[in-house]
């Protein structure tokens, strides 16, 4: 290799590491949008964690003096829910 092919081989690379900067600036998340991402999460957590402990509650009212307690158990299952939902959601 010559003193030539060295040097455009490195101005290649000088311009390409550049751009790769300028595109990773331009779509840098910002803190509202990192926000809203954690807010989604905790939404997938809360809706059907809430969810069960209002059914739960419910068929504890209606199946009155039954040993099994509803509410905690789908309290438990809307967690489990909740954690599928959002491992599905981050591996997307």
């Amino acid at each position: 290799m010559t003193g030539r092919d060295e040097h455009e081989k490195l101005k290649s690379h000088a311009v390409r590491d550049a751009n790769r900067l300028l595109k990773a600036k331009k779509e840098r998340t910002t803190l509202l949008a990192q926000t809203i991402y954690l807010g989604t999460l905790g939404f997938m957590i809360v809706l059907p964690t809430v969810a069960g402990a209002y059914l739960g509650e419910w068929l504890d009212e209606k199946i009155a003096g039954y040993s099994f307690s509803w509410t905690i158990t789908l309290i438990f299952a809307g967690l489990a829910v909740g954690a599928v939902n959002v491992y599905f959601f981050l591996k997307e």
